[in-house]
């Protein structure tokens, strides 16, 4: 018979095993928590909006996700349109927001994270070229997906995506599993986090010459809309 720090232990394992399996967006406690975007109170997510006020209004938006986006002003040719609790107040305690990506030819989505979500992406034209690396050894997966297709990119693993057309553009729109994901985009963190890190790390990390990473963080200082 098992003694009783055994079943200490076990159980001990079980509810560590449990709280990983649920460390998502928590669980809504009632039908819906409108965010309330004035409240004072200071929450891990939204207050809410007295459910007693709430309207069916609260529960749409007008996003228009069917209509092309431009990727002309961007640098990197590419136009990500977020629907998140920021912006769609009836999505907060949900667990789920989406986003419309816009490629103009050869554009890229670079590679990025988000922090605390998973992602599932639906191509909606076009090709792409895209792929996640997971934590080391740094495995690279990676595929050419078209039209119709689906890809999953696991919470907080970097990943990317890149339109092969050279003159035709390609959308996306893309589901994941928190009302605000968080997006931490590489090239940009590094390179044009403020205050700068230092460049005696970059340059050891990337090792190369001091004068390249000035000229990268330039690169980023100058075109905070990247």
């Amino acid at each position: 018979m098992a003694s009783s720090s055994t079943l200490f232990c076990l159980s001990a394992l079980l509810v560590l095993a449990s709280r990983q399996a649920t460390a998502y967006d928590p669980s809504p406690l009632q039908d819906f928590c409108i965010a309330d975007m004035k409240a004072p109170v200071r929450v891990n997510g939204f207050a809410c909006k007295d459910p007693m006020a709430a309207t069916p209004e609260d529960f749409f938006n007008a996003a228009m996700l069917d209509q092309p986006r431009d990727t002309k002003a961007s640098k990197v040719r590419s136009n990500v349109t977020n629907i998140n609790v920021i912006n769609f107040p009836g999505l907060n305690t949900l667990g789920i927001s989406l986003a419309r990506i816009d490629y103009g030819p050869l554009g890229v989505n670079t590679p990025h994270i988000h922090p605390r979500a998973t992602e599932l992406l639906t191509v909606l034209e076009g090709t792409l070229y895209l792929g996640f690396v997971t934590s080391n050894p740094n495995r690279l997966f990676s595929k050419i997906v078209k039209k119709g297709d689906v890809f999953v990119f696991p919470k907080a693993m970097i990943h990317f995506q890149m339109n092969l057309a050279h003159d035709k553009p390609a959308a996306a729109l893309s589901s994941l599993s928190s009302q605000n994901p968080g997006v931490i985009s590489i090239a940009n963190a590094v390179f044009g986090s403020k205050p700068p890190i230092s460049d005696d790390v970059l340059a050891t990390a990337f090792q190369v010459e001091k004068d390249l990473i000035h000229w990268l963080q330039s690169q980023f200082w100058e075109n905070n809309n990247y």
